[in-house]
């Protein structure tokens, strides 16, 4: 497997819609199985293919808790096919805006149609958490950011933060704390 690189926002790529995929085959899977590697090593949730610079629909997400066993899901292709009438709020944060969170209000169930690793069609129904990382993976693969649901001024101020470390030439991984 491949440790892949996470774009940082902003970047344009991340702002793009990305295009379906037509089967799962091998490097598709393995796609996703890198993916999803990238994903627990950064540590994140959740990562769609975009924030790796690929314009693919691909998502792979895991809100186990640090001391559970791994629940890893590989879609691709999701497609939200129905909501909640209820909504709640939520802290989100992002692979692609590293130490930035804010509070997003999103449909408090859904259901999903994807297809696995395996190139068989699959529904799952989510709420809490998974749902909420479901939701803020497919926004991904329209372009969209979970600042893009939250006031403009808080988003320019995050993406204000963002553009002045990287003009400092730092990384994700040199501006942690240490």
């Amino acid at each position: 497997m491949a440790k892949l690189k996470i774009i940082i926002a902003p970047d344009l790529r991340l702002k793009s819609k990305c295009t379906p995929v037509e089967s799962v085959d091998a490097a598709t899977a393995r796609l996703m199985s890198d993916m999803l590697e990238t994903m627990y090593d950064a540590p994140g949730i959740g990562l769609a293919a975009p924030q790796i610079g690929v314009a693919k629909r691909i998502i792979v997400v895991d809100p186990a808790p640090e001391k559970g066993p791994p629940r890893p899901i590989k879609m691709a292709n999701p497609e939200i096919i129905w909501t909640s009438d209820e909504n709640k709020i939520h802290e989100e944060g992002c692979l692609s805006l590293p130490r930035e969170y804010d509070m997003v209000e999103r449909p408090d169930k859904i259901r999903v149609r994807y297809l696995n690793e395996k190139n068989k069609q699959q529904e799952i129904e989510a709420d809490g958490l998974l749902s909420v990382v479901i939701q803020h993976e497919i926004d991904h693969l329209q372009g969209t950011l979970f600042v893009d649901h939250i006031s403009s001024l808080k988003r320019g101020m995050i993406l204000r933060r963002l553009t002045k470390q990287k003009k400092l030439g730092r990384t994700y991984y040199e501006t942690e704390p240490a």
